[in-house]
């Protein structure tokens, strides 16, 4: 799978810690910056991993921020993209199960790295159950009144 993943500065070092991982588990990685602990922007940072997913470029995101808020509104705001904040193992899980999530945000000031290495496996290997959950989906998606 490919996997495009970016910070700003407050969750720089959370990402590469991150990225071998990636690897590891035998993903491509799309390092789309920041690349320093230099300020930064979180908005245009966000925005370089939603185009990529978006685009097909990319099969998954990840962002990665202070506290993941900033990132998961920004990534939010395109259609399609469902980007999700994850805190724990369980939201990970049920963001990919039940919600097809396709960009994983979280917080490099509030999440520590251990926690955050198994919430990155947990989430990459977690399928979308579809179903019910699909017809939600197309509700959130889509103007039609009704999906099936």
């Amino acid at each position: 799978m490919k996997i495009a993943i970016g910070s700003d500065h407050g969750g720089f070092e959370l990402k590469e810690l991150v990225k071998p991982l990636l690897g590891e588990l035998g993903h491509e990685v799309d390092d789309v910056g920041c690349y320093s602990l230099e300020s930064v922007d979180y908005p245009l940072e966000a925005k370089k991993v939603v185009s990529l997913v978006r685009d097909g470029k990319a099969d998954r995101g990840i962002l990665i921020c202070g506290t993941g808020i900033g990132m998961s509104i920004a990534a939010n705001r395109t259609p399609g993209i469902r980007a999700t904040l994850c805190h724990g193992l369980f939201t990970a899980e049920m963001s990919r199960r039940h919600n097809d999530s396709n960009i994983l945000c979280m917080g490099g000031r509030v999440t520590g790295p251990g926690l955050a290495m198994e919430m990155v496996k947990v989430w990459l290997a977690t399928p979308f159950e579809g179903g019910r959950h699909s017809r939600r989906l197309c509700q959130i998606d889509s103007e039609e009144q009704e999906c099936s």
